[in-house]
């Protein structure tokens, strides 16, 4: 296992991925960064941490979804282009060891974009608030609830592009996931529960309701059957995205 994980990590060598990465999420937080500071000015008492966490969590139902695929794809094409799957088992790695080097080698990389979203994050709500106390508790609740999002749509993202060797099929579902994912707010809660990109708002710290025609942010704790919800559906997606390549002819 740990020899397949390192073989991922080696092949994306030159990928510059990283980069990429860093890249599409400056891009995010730079936009997520601007609509804050404009509603800061606005409306001065609106809480910095909350404003912030919620604007990136909204984003990222954009951007992350799309991230899932690109990452996807990169780490998972290698072999279709190069026609060495046959290559790659022949070296007695069993099969479900290679796609769970892939999923954790994508889980990483967006682990990667989400610390650099909680360090982007910290860094100006600290220019921007008056006082300089770290919620440590909310950033790593955001830090985790917005992998388990990204674990979920990653789990359905790798199947499809093993399953699909046209590359473009997978790419274009991840934006169909993002334009969902942007626009699932606005869905009944019974509908947005069941689009897996709107898990980035739906399972974020903070919470958004407009009262009286103003906007008010609450912190909220995730319950027990959201958690296992998400956590099933990880399972699932995973396990039938195995067995599907365990059997899939080379």
């Amino acid at each position: 296992m740990i020899k397949a994980i390192s073989l991922e990590f080696f092949k994306l060598r030159r990928k510059k991925i990283f980069l990429m990465i860093t890249l599409f999420l400056g891009c995010e937080i730079l936009w997520a960064f601007m609509s804050v500071s404009i509603s800061l000015s606005r409306n001065p008492n609106s809480p910095v941490w909350e404003s912030t966490l919620t604007t990136i969590a909204s984003m990222n139902g954009l951007f992350l979804p799309i991230i899932c695929a690109i990452v996807s794809s990169r780490i998972c094409d290698m072999e279709n282009k190069g026609n060495t799957w046959k290559l790659l088992i022949s070296s007695n790695l069993n099969r479900k060891f290679i796609y769970a080097a892939k999923y954790i080698c994508s889980g990483t990389l967006l682990l990667y974009g989400v610390v650099l979203q909680a360090f982007a994050i910290t860094i100006f709500t600290i220019t921007k608030s008056s006082t300089v106390i770290i919620p440590l508790s909310l950033i790593m609740r955001f830090i985790g609830s917005t992998m388990l999002a990204s674990m979920v749509i990653l789990a359905l993202q790798q199947w499809i592009t093993l399953a699909v060797k046209n590359q473009a099929f997978a790419l274009c579902f991840g934006m169909i996931g993002g334009f969902l994912g942007i626009v699932s707010d606005f869905f009944p809660e019974t509908v947005r529960r069941t689009v897996i990109w709107s898990y980035y708002t739906g399972l974020c710290p903070v919470k958004y309701y407009f009262t009286n025609g103003s906007l008010e942010l609450i912190q909220q704790n995730l319950g027990l059957g959201m958690l296992t919800a998400v956590f099933l559906l990880i399972i699932i997606f995973y396990i039938a995205g195995s067995h599907h390549f365990s059997r899939q002819e080379i």
